[in-house]
């Protein structure tokens, strides 16, 4: 009947028990080991059983000093659950959490091994530059991992800025003004659908295009897709008017990939559209908003004289099925070097989407880049943008190992709760209907069941997630 049988027993058990309603009459201290976080034994197993462990130790072992200290992998273990569980963004709580034999079993771990928040502190404490570098290398095969899974054959990446409000913190070193006008952080992102695959952590003060840093990391990103998943993978990067960069748009063409770019409202750029005869406006439609557009060659005055862009005027004709006045619409201009017959335009059509260098389709791209900010707010929800530390290497440590825990989420909600949470819900939502339900760990008969209620087991399907929960996509770093 698919019905677990440990409940079958206490049911068939015979054990009196108050009638539902009656009133409560005392309050009392139960010996049973019980937990009210016991999805957390579901995610826990899932990262155990995807083989991450072995990698962590491998790249930062080292960091432990001394046998008398709790293993690497121990660590980022109750981290990665600390993060998932998200009751608490505080360090401190690691101190409940020790006193907590229910949420050390619930997480598999003994009593013994539970960390408190100074052995914590001192983890991250220790990181040195050499060793947080490690953190990126791992998020390059998780991404890998993760792209084996699906096997696509055109990778769409987004390149794009996040803030990190800590303005209310006393002394943090890198915490610096940001254009959002407020004191933080502003690290550098690339994505690749609801993960963050790479990035920079960088202070306050960095804006998207400052120095190298974009162009290396889409050079590291592109150099990697092609060594270990396909050579012939067509490659597409959205990006903001931040990153509007004549020096970037020649790297991102050399590399053989596509981009589509917002650009800047130019006075050359506007005067030509209120000029344009309206006969030669096309007209998108979305099904949702209805766009005006034409196409035009531009080449900025500070770029080649031969080198000419394919580039789109857009404007809203709607907003809220609401007609906008002409003065009131917001345009924009995009930029691609998709459909001039480039190395991308070749890749594309083999792979089945040549459709992808037509107006509509590149006006639904680059429209699509919402898409790539809402993962910024996906991992701003799993936790919270303040950061612990005073010291930027400890913070920049501390960040990385939340990026690692995100893509492990990310990857959880693919591979074992689908079917019960949709894929695309915040972690506020799963952990809401999948982490935070009551549960019972009983020991009988030389093993440990995790036991729930028999609504909870029907409403969330506990069995079949377990099962896939222990048999995870194995995990696999060079």
């Amino acid at each position: 009947t698919g019905e677990d049988p440990h409940l079958a027993k206490g049911r068939q058990s015979g054990k009196s028990c108050a009638p539902a309603g009656a009133p409560i009459s005392g309050v009392g201290i139960t010996e049973d080991t019980l937990t009210g976080r016991g999805g957390l034994a579901l995610f826990s197993r899932y990262i155990r059983t995807v083989g991450i462990f072995p990698h962590l130790e491998r790249l930062f072992g080292p960091l432990r000093k001394s046998g008398k200290g709790l293993p690497v992998s121990v660590l980022f273990h109750q981290m990665f659950c600390f993060l998932m569980d998200g009751t608490s963004r505080h360090l401190v709580y690691f101190d409940d959490l020790r006193a907590d034999e229910g949420y050390a079993s619930g997480i598999e771990t003994t009593p013994k091994q539970m960390a408190s928040s100074h052995a914590i502190k001192r983890f991250f404490g220790a990181f040195a530059w050499g060793r947080i570098w490690m953190f990126r290398r791992l998020l390059r095969w998780l991404f890998l991992w993760r792209l084996k899974q699906s096997e696509p054959r055109v990778v769409l990446l987004g390149l794009d800025t996040m803030v990190m409000d800590n303005d209310e913190a006393l002394a943090r070193e890198g915490c610096q003004p940001t254009y959002k006008k407020v004191k933080g952080f502003q690290p550098l992102q690339l994505t690749w659908g609801p993960f963050v695959i790479d990035a920079l952590f960088r202070g306050g003060k960095k804006n998207g295009n400052a120095g190298d840093m974009a162009g290396n990391l889409v050079r590291d990103a592109v150099a990697f897709i092609r060594k270990h998943y396909r050579q012939d993978v067509a490659i597409i990067l959205r990006l903001d008017a931040g990153f509007f960069d004549q020096k970037l748009f020649r790297l991102f063409e050399a590399l053989r990939i596509g981009y589509i770019c917002s650009g800047k409202l130019q006075d050359d750029i506007t005067d030509l559209a209120r000029g344009l005869d309206p006969s030669l406006w096309s007209e998108y439609d979305n099904g949702h908003q209805l766009w005006q557009y034409f196409e035009f060659g531009d080449r900025r005055p500070s770029w080649k004289p031969t080198q000419w862009r394919r580039a789109f005027y857009t404007r809203p004709v709607y907003e809220n099925e609401q007609r906008l006045l002409e003065f009131a619409r917001p345009d924009n201009v995009i930029y691609t070097n998709l459909g001039q017959g480039g190395p991308s335009d070749a890749l594309l059509e083999a792979a089945g989407h040549a459709d992808w260098t037509r107006p509509e389709r590149i006006i639904e791209l680059h429209h699509g880049r919402g898409r790539d900010e809402l993962v910024h707010r996906a991992l701003k929800d799993f936790r919270a943008e303040q950061l612990p530390f005073k010291r930027f290497q400890a913070n920049a440590a501390f960040y990385y190992t939340v990026l690692v825990a995100f893509l492990l989420f990310e990857a959880f909600k693919q591979d074992v709760s689908a079917d019960v949470v949709p894929s695309t819900s915040q972690a506020t939502r799963v952990r809401r209907e999948v982490i935070d339900f009551a549960a019972k760990i009983a020991r009988t008969s030389g093993q440990t069941i995790l036991k729930v209620t028999a609504a909870v087991w029907e409403r969330l399907r506990i069995g079949e997630l377990w099962v896939r929960a222990a048999h995870p996509p194995p995990f696999a770093c060079a």
